[in-house]
């Protein structure tokens, strides 16, 4: 098997094919399309180690290819060709950031060195987020990210990126996505990593209750008030504050949140002593805060202070290449904890489960094998088996 892959985007067949066959000479696996959108459908479910791209391509042009590639995954490393020597265009490659830029014919040399650097880099890159990730998984005890597709790809990227700032984050996606664990990876690969992560689930909150939960209260401060509390932002001092379900938040809640953000200090209710907060901000939200925001029940300016950066996370319907690995790893999880057989899938059934609504999503499949160690009489389960236990 190819040590590193290339995605090949060139109009021209003659060209394309030559290429083509050049690289796997070269000992490369190669993937090749004539026009940008079908490279980037091919990068919903591939990532490849190197890009090599030609600047004039139809429909599509090579710069807005680029543009999309560099979106979607930041750090692959895009080599221009093109037969169009253009001072002008050899400028725009440079100021998008990409690797280098060839002209046709290509020096072959040139073009061999410049690949073998590119992927030698792509490699170096994987290998120090694998590391990383792996001493952030045995330090704090993080749970597996579990995915193949381009979607888990670049949400790894996305963690890994935001973790190396101090910037707030929104995360999104359905409920059972997997929110609170991207936060909790954010936070085990950043400074903070050694300092409380403190979740806070915004929706189990009575209103009235809100500020004494985030900002703590003096005794006193009301009839029940027998003690002073420490609020969850003291709580979570130095370190990370999780707000779950942010968008389930009265807007009153909201106001109070705000204000601390943008001063970076609280009040604890009946207290009158500023307390300066050192403190990262993840929130979380299944709603549509946008909608929200338009039906009045969302501040905008409290959107555009957490939402610095977003991390969607994509329902299970939108990358069904992730749930055969999820089954097998929450199926061998169950089978050491409950010491049975791993239990396995007939391809009909696999098929099945892969073309699942999965509503409730990981949460939703994670329970769903529970239930089969619990139920099935067999470790290898047919279509009936699956459709049974799904009922």
């Amino acid at each position: 098997m190819a040590k590193y892959s290339v995605l090949l985007i060139e109009d021209e067949e003659p060209v394309r094919e030559s290429l083509k066959e050049i690289l796997q000479e070269w000992g490369y696996e190669v993937r090749a399309v004539g026009d940008g959108e079908r490279a980037l459908k091919m990068l919903e479910k591939w990532i490849p180690s190197a890009v090599i791209c030609d600047l004039k391509l139809p429909r599509m042009s090579g710069m807005e290819v680029i543009a999309q590639i560099q979106e979607r995954v930041p750090d692959l490393p895009v080599i221009v060709l093109t037969g169009h020597g253009s001072e002008d265009l050899a400028f725009q490659a440079g100021r998008s950031g990409v690797y280098d830029y060839i002209t046709k014919p290509p020096d072959l040399n040139r073009l061999l060195i410049a690949l073998r650097n590119a992927t030698e880099k792509t490699h170096l890159l994987q290998e120090n987020k694998r590391l990383r990730s792996r001493l952030a998984r045995k330090t704090h005890n993080l749970p597996e990210i579990v995915g193949v597709s381009s979607a888990m790809e670049k949400i790894r990227e996305q963690i890994h990126r935001v973790a190396q700032t101090d910037v707030p984050v929104l995360i999104t996606g359905e409920s059972g996505t997997g929110k609170e664990l991207v936060a909790h990876w954010i936070h085990g690969l950043s400074a903070r990593a050694n300092q409380p992560f403190v979740a806070v689930n915004c929706g189990a909150i009575p209103s009235e209750l809100v500020e004494s939960e985030l900002f703590g209260h003096e005794k006193g401060a009301f009839t029940s008030a027998v003690r002073r509390h420490i609020g969850r932002f003291e709580q979570a001092q130095g370190g990370t504050l999780f707000l779950d379900e942010i968008g389930e938040m009265s807007l009153e809640a909201q106001v109070r949140l705000l204000r601390a953000l943008e001063e970076k200090k609280i009040y604890r209710v009946g207290g009158e002593q500023p307390i300066e907060i050192d403190v990262r901000i993840i929130a979380a939200t299944n709603r549509d805060l946008k909608q929200a925001i338009e039906q009045g029940q969302f501040r905008q300016d409290l959107y555009y202070r957490l939402r610095i950066v977003e991390i969607r996370i994509p329902p299970l319907r939108e990358r069904p290449d992730d749930i055969p690995v999820l089954l097998e790893h929450f199926a061998r999880r169950y089978a050491e904890e409950m010491g049975k057989s791993p239990i396995q899938f007939s391809e009909e059934a696999l098929r099945f489960l892969q073309s699942y609504e999965w509503r409730g999503n990981v949460r939703e499949l994670k329970n769903f094998v529970l239930r089969a160690y619990v139920l099935a009489t067999d470790s290898r389960l047919t279509l009936e088996d699956v459709r049974h236990l799904l009922a």
